[in-house]
């Protein structure tokens, strides 16, 4: 008699070439994952070669009901760590019928900053530090923490190893290794200074890769979250009070700035983003104005700064960059719950297409 981990478990290329390809897109609140899977014919590995599919735009606030239909547009495909084999996870955005972008289908538009001649020239590189929080289940508090209480001041918790200072290291080492597995070029994890917690990076990944890979890496989080019967988090201050906010700091580099001389092109570029510093924060995420605050390792949200290894600053230089005068920069303004095609877009914007 077969058990539910049997059947789930059931490897179909030992009885068929057909496979399972799970069609990801974002809902209507621009941060809602959704999903859904049909059956191939056989292995895919070109996202140009997969079949459109649609959806029912009005049960995810993205379509009236009297005209429902979105399109979905498959973008890129990962390994799927969940039924593996040859099965896939398809990271689409979605389109009216006409083959319009509908207006929570960011990536279009950041697809297009992407292939313009000079973006493209410069091959923009990112590494994203997606900060996170796992809360528990029926009371939405973090994990490890008491319930409706509060654990000892932060301190400890950073980075840290033990059953009183590190909070659901089976999720984020299961989610770690399902990225690899995926494709995804996950490049590390910690533990964060507030308990429950934590951050994965993804990158160093060039232009519109960098946001496809983030996406299906969050989406791989809320599938091990959803097993693991934990709520996740992307809200940029989940706690009031003297608690770190979480973040999404974004590293960037140009080949320019990788060359020799290339510190000076940072600078000028740093010098852009200041200029256009109202904007980006519009684009940076929702209630991130609860995060920047001046305090917990941010600039104040109205302030625009940067400097040599302050991590108080707007923009942070690494003291490698300064000291070899080449190399990246990494801006700390954007949330945790931001939109990566948003943000890698607009800055490859700022800093190569925008005129001062």
């Amino acid at each position: 008699m077969s058990l539910l981990p049997d059947l789930i478990n059931l490897n179909l290329s030992d009885s068929t070439e057909k496979v399972i390809a799970e069609y990801i897109w974002i809902g209507g609140s621009g941060m809602d994952l959704r999903s859904k899977a049909r059956t191939l014919p056989g292995p895919v590995s070109d996202p140009s070669k997969l079949p459109k599919w649609n959806y029912d735009g009005s049960s995810t606030g993205q379509a009236p009901g009297e005209d429902s239909e979105v399109i979905l547009y498959p973008q890129a495909i990962f390994k799927d760590p969940f039924r593996r084999g040859n099965n896939i996870l398809v990271i689409c955005d979605a389109y009216t019928p006409a083959g319009v972008p509908i207006p929570t289908n960011k990536r279009a538009a950041a697809a297009k900053i992407f292939s313009h001649p000079d973006v493209v020239a410069e091959v923009p590189w990112y590494g994203i530090e997606q900060e996170y929080t796992l809360l528990q289940k029926d009371v939405k508090w973090p994990l490890g923490w008491p319930v409706g209480g509060y654990p000892g001041p932060q301190g400890p918790y950073y980075c840290a190893a033990g059953a009183d200072k590190a909070f659901g290291r089976d999720i984020v080492d299961s989610h770690y290794k399902a990225c690899l597995y995926a494709g995804i070029n996950i490049s590390g994890i910690n533990g964060e200074v507030m308990p429950g917690q934590w951050e994965f990076q993804v990158g160093p990944s060039v232009g519109i890769s960098a946001g496809d890979e983030l996406w299906a890496a969050r989406y791989i989080l809320e599938r091990i979250t959803e097993i693991a019967g934990v709520v996740l988090s992307f809200d940029p201050k989940p706690i009031q009070g003297d608690w770190n906010g979480a973040g999404a700091h974004t590293n960037y580099s140009t080949k320019s700035m990788r060359a020799n001389g290339g510190f000076e092109v940072i600078k000028k570029a740093i010098e852009k983003l200041g200029l256009r510093h109202k904007e980006h924060i519009a684009a940076y995420g929702e209630g991130n104005e609860r995060r920047l605050t001046g305090k917990h390792e941010t600039a104040d949200i109205n302030t625009f700064k940067w400097g040599v290894a302050n991590r108080g600053a707007s923009i942070r230089v690494g003291r490698d960059t300064e000291k070899e005068g080449k190399g990246y920069f990494e801006d700390r303004r954007p949330a945790s719950n931001m939109d990566p095609y948003v943000v890698t877009s607009l800055i490859a914007e700022t800093t190569l297409l925008w005129k001062a």
